[in-house]
């Protein structure tokens, strides 16, 4: 019977309600929008979602954080790598120019200093093998160097002051200029001289002597602190020239004939010990079948005069 009601025919329950939806509220002008959570693997991306891959790439090298440090989010992770591989900060091109000149800079400070310690070293290294005879002669020739620089130096110093305080001012001008002149005239051989020296007389008996052992006596002489010289009556200048053949030598055009005699005003002990130095004059003559006698004077007489010469293309120079 359709209308009647069956007692053992279960009744149906009424359906449950749904909750109605919470509506979506919309982000607010200047908030981000929040990141939708990702669907777990395995189920089916909504509508609109890029579908995950069930694999996960882990990025090489990848660095495990520190116990208590926070872990860096995907995002910090492009951020690094994009900030690794993009173009240089403009900062740092603009240093490059600044770094590359003092780069420069440096290598020539550097270069520079090598340069100086190699040269220092290398003339400590002559020194230390020179022999004793060599170092004393060496020694000598400083100090009688030194000497006359200070000889020099009081000299100056005592005429600046007689100058400067004395009364009769074109009187003293007048004797340094003739104590400069005498001076002069010594060194250039045109006036005579006497003072401590020594006399060296070489023998030639087998003519063997040439123009360039005159030449290495009369220089080791004026390095050993020599003032003036004359060989055989002929003085020597800063002009002169020895010219000739072995057995027919030449001094400024006049000959001089062995044995040849020496008169030189100097220290006598540093010009002898140069003379004496292993390879130096004496040793040479001795090789060449000559001999050398040196005999250390207190006064030696050196009167033979040079004509003074006038300079054809040099004068003075005025206006200062």
């Amino acid at each position: 019977m359709t209308g009647d009601h069956d007692p053992d025919r279960p009744v149906p329950e009424p359906a449950e309600e749904l909750p109605p939806s919470e509506p979506v509220e919309a982000p607010e002008p200047g908030e981000p929008a929040e990141p939708e959570e990702p669907a777990e693997p395995g189920e089916p991306a909504e509508p609109g979602e890029p579908a995950e891959s069930d694999e996960v790439v882990e990025p090489e090298d990848a660095v495990e954080p520190e116990d208590g440090a926070p872990a860096e989010t995907g995002d910090a992770v492009l951020d690094t790598a994009a900030a690794s591989t993009g173009p240089t900060p403009r900062r740092r091109r603009s240093r490059d120019p600044l770094a590359s000149a003092l780069i420069a800079v440096l290598t020539l400070l550097l270069g520079f200093a090598f340069a100086v310690q190699v040269r220092s070293a290398d003339q400590g290294q002559g020194l230390a093998g020179a022999r004793e005879e060599d170092l004393v002669r060496i020694l000598d020739e400083v100090n009688a160097r030194e000497e006359r620089l200070r000889e020099q130096i009081t000299e100056q110093r005592t005429a600046l002051e007689q100058l400067t305080n004395t009364d009769s001012t074109s009187a003293t001008a007048l004797d340094e200029a003739r104590r400069r002149a005498q001076a002069i005239g010594i060194l250039n051989g045109t006036l005579a001289a006497h003072g401590p020296g020594l006399r060296m007389t070489v023998r030639d008996a087998d003519g063997g002597v040439r123009v360039e052992d005159v030449l290495d006596a009369i220089e080791e002489l004026r390095g050993a602190g020599a003032e003036t010289m004359q060989i055989d009556g002929v003085r020597v200048g800063v002009s002169t020239a020895v010219t000739g053949t072995p057995g027919h030598l030449l001094v400024d055009g006049r000959p001089i004939t062995p044995p040849y005699e020496f008169l030189v005003i100097g220290s006598p002990q540093n010009m002898e010990t140069a003379m004496n130095i292993p390879g130096g004059v004496v040793q040479r003559i001795t090789g060449l079948g000559g001999s050398v006698h040196i005999t250390q004077l207190q006064d030696v007489v050196v009167d033979a005069l040079r004509p003074l010469d006038t300079p054809q293309y040099a004068s003075p120079q005025t206006g200062r």
